[in-house]
């Protein structure tokens, strides 16, 4: 496989983990598996939560798209999984880094993408049950976070 098509297979994969990552948070984290959801809406007493067993979720099937794209070559697998592992890198910086400040970095990020992102993530940790959620998404909100935010700089 040629390097285009395999950077094509990366970002298409990226692109639709967000899909991917909002209906497992919506019918899934907010559905039958909440019992591990729950601790990071409600709280916890340690650095560590139960709702991290989703970075198992996703990291197994990305490990083993990679290894099995590389034992005959490279083939479309190694970049499904390239995509899957960098789409949660991202999901990582993001969510557990810069909206939840597990890790000290980027708190000083206050552009209006990320503004936007942390009041759409605010909104959806405003429902403490799993119940009546919104914003599933990571990496792609309602542009109405954005508007809020550039309407209140004008």
């Amino acid at each position: 496989m040629d390097i285009w098509a395999g950077l094509a297979i990366t970002f298409g994969t990226f692109m639709a983990m967000e899909a991917v990552t909002w209906c497992t948070h919506k019918f899934v984290m907010h559905g039958f598996l909440w019992y591990l959801h729950r601790d990071h809406h409600q709280g916890n007493e340690g650095f560590f939560e139960k709702n991290d067993a989703f970075f198992l979720i996703f990291a197994i099937p990305s490990f083993l798209l990679i290894l099995f794209g590389t034992l005959n070559g490279y083939d479309f697998k190694l970049f499904i999984g390239i995509g899957i592992a960098l789409y949660g890198l991202a999901y990582f910086l993001v969510h557990d880094v810069f909206i939840h400040q597990r890790f000290k970095f980027f708190r000083n990020a206050n552009g209006s993408y990320f503004k936007g992102l942390r009041r759409a993530h605010k909104m959806h940790h405003k429902h403490l049950n799993k119940e009546h959620g919104e914003c599933f998404g990571m990496l792609f909100v309602p542009f109405r976070y954005f508007r809020e935010n550039r309407n209140k700089i004008l």
